[in-house]
């Protein structure tokens, strides 16, 4: 495995998924401004509105006004989802139910992974972060974190006992990587701007709604002249498309991020082979994981929320493969090993 070729590559795709998310922010914008103009020029909002008259689709203003208004909506939502998100990461390894290891712990597999993490931040240039035990027999392991300062690696209980050391170090330079490259910062932030899509939608279905509700309670058209309805009818109907519009942002902004995710997990295996020198220890992990009765599986609560932290797929069903945050463990081990020969190693968690 030439790790560095590896690397570039996923870098170059994620970027390339980066500009595909702000595209598609773009584009809502644009359908955004093509609703408003359609109602307005096609008559709906003015029953005097003269029919056949040529739409003007291109006005400035009111495409520059409308680009603003999405940007401000989707900033200011993502600006406080990722306030929310940006705990240190030991909020996030408690909530999963870890406990802290001591750096001057006697127990010998916990002795094993502190030294083992220790070499990991050497090879890595990353600060010694704290290191977490998760009570979890799936093999697995996870770095939390909004920055390096931040950062903790956590372990699962299936991980120390089913794993041997080199193994091990392979799972920890994959997740201290994770930390290297800042995936955890940009994943927080793609969540944010998602959140701030979503809001785009639910604004859209509040304006739809509200709207329906009184009409109906105004006694429909009878107590409204023709003007009125007219208003009333378009305002519904930008509601529903600013709705729609907003849910396959949505749709396409969570495809775009798993894409994203599989990619940073190719370029932390790359990176992993890199810091250990050893690409048949991240790769002996993966077959074991493979061929573990558990997997990688988590069975905390909240394993659905975090799936996207873990060294595997965290999730006991499997995911749609388009928004699977991780790589199948085939396509991962075969970019380690291309002469693999397609055998999981069995594992008794």
């Amino acid at each position: 495995m030439d790790f560095f070729d590896a690397q570039e590559l996923a870098r170059k795709r994620t970027r390339l998924m980066v500009l595909l998310f702000a595209m598609a922010v773009l584009s809502i914008a644009i359908a955004l401004y093509a609703v408003v103009v359609f109602v307005m020029e096609s008559g709906l909002s003015d029953s005097k509105a003269q029919v056949g008259t040529p739409m003007i689709w291109w006005q400035p203003e009111l495409f520059f006004g409308t680009f603003a208004a999405v940007c401000a909506l989707v900033g200011t939502c993502s600006l406080y989802k990722i306030a929310q998100l940006r705990s240190g990461g030991g909020y996030v390894a408690r909530s999963m139910g870890g406990s802290l290891i001591q750096q001057s712990t006697q127990d010998p597999d916990e002795r094993k992974l502190m030294n083992i993490v220790e070499e990991m931040s050497i090879a890595s240039g990353v600060p010694m972060p704290e290191v977490y035990l998760l009570p979890e027999d799936g093999i697995n392991a996870f770095a939390a974190g909004f920055s390096p300062a931040d950062a903790v690696v956590a372990v699962t209980r299936g991980c120390m006992r089913s794993l041997n050391r080199d193994e091990l170090q392979g799972v920890v330079a994959h997740e201290f990587s994770h930390i290297l490259n800042g995936d955890m910062r940009l994943n927080i932030r793609l969540m944010g701007v998602l959140f701030g899509i979503l809001a785009i939608a639910v604004l859209g279905q509040f304006f739809f709604r509200s709207t329906a509700r009184a009409s109906l309670f105004s006694g429909g058209g009878r107590r409204r002249d023709k003007d009125g309805g007219g208003a009333v009818v378009a305002i519904m109907l930008i509601g529903l498309a600013v709705m729609a519009i907003g849910y396959i942002g949505v749709f396409f902004g969570r495809l775009i991020q798993s894409a994203i995710s599989r990619q940073r997990e190719f370029l932390a295996d790359a990176a992993a082979v890199q810091f250990t020198r050893n690409p048949s220890g991240i790769a002996g992990a993966l077959k074991k994981i493979g061929g573990a009765p558990l997997h990688g599986s988590i069975a905390n609560a909240h394993s659905q929320e975090t799936a996207h932290f873990f060294f595997a797929n965290a999730l006991k069903s499997r995911s749609v493969p388009l928004f699977a945050t991780h790589p199948p463990l085939e396509q991962r081990i075969s970019a380690i090993e291309p002469n693999w020969d397609g055998r999981f190693a069995k594992t008794v968690t």
